[in-house]
């Protein structure tokens, strides 16, 4: 694993969310809201979720381990501008993070406790992987949930971003 493979990771995530967060600020409030019956209920709770996992597990490169997810209340983001908002500090900060790392900080492993107050130790790499894998999974959930609100999801596939770096059409 480099830096630049995972600086790159972290500018497609970006990229992504920012897809994303458009594709659903089309919503009305009842529909971001609607309860869906997924794993999380609406498009605006599934991407609470998703951004608080960006939040709690940056917090932990940093070496804290915060006991709870310190999430924000659904009610705090009644439409999805004020998410985007909030979401736009936690990628700052995580930008500020993924651009000071060098190859050297991908040897050796760090050390967390989750939530539940279980202790965990991997590389760096495979945390980072994960978060960008775990943001993809809940943007697909919200892709299908978009089209269940007879909306139009955003495409945000790796390579449509890879593609709209050198300017092709995917």
């Amino acid at each position: 694993m480099n830096s630049k493979y995972i600086q790159e990771l972290y500018e497609y995530n970006r990229w992504a969310n920012a897809r994303v967060l458009d594709a659903v600020s089309k919503l009305g409030t009842e529909d971001f809201t609607r309860d869906l019956k997924n794993s999380f209920r609406s498009v605006r709770d599934t991407l609470i979720h998703a951004m608080s996992a960006e939040w709690i597990w940056l917090t932990r490169w940093k070496g804290i381990s915060p006991k709870a997810m310190v999430g924000p209340s659904p009610s705090d983001f009644p439409t999805a501008p004020i998410l985007k908002n909030r979401w736009a500090e936690i990628e700052r900060d995580q930008t500020e993070f993924v651009s000071g790392l060098t190859d050297e900080s991908f040897k050796g492993t760090l050390s967390y406790t989750n939530t539940k107050g279980d202790s965990f130790k991997y590389p760096l790499w495979q945390m980072m992987s994960h978060v960008v894998n775990h943001s993809t999974y809940h943007r697909g959930q919200v892709t299908t949930m978009l089209r269940q609100l007879g909306a139009q999801p955003a495409g945000t596939d790796l390579i449509t971003f890879y593609n709209t770096k050198v300017g092709q059409k995917a």
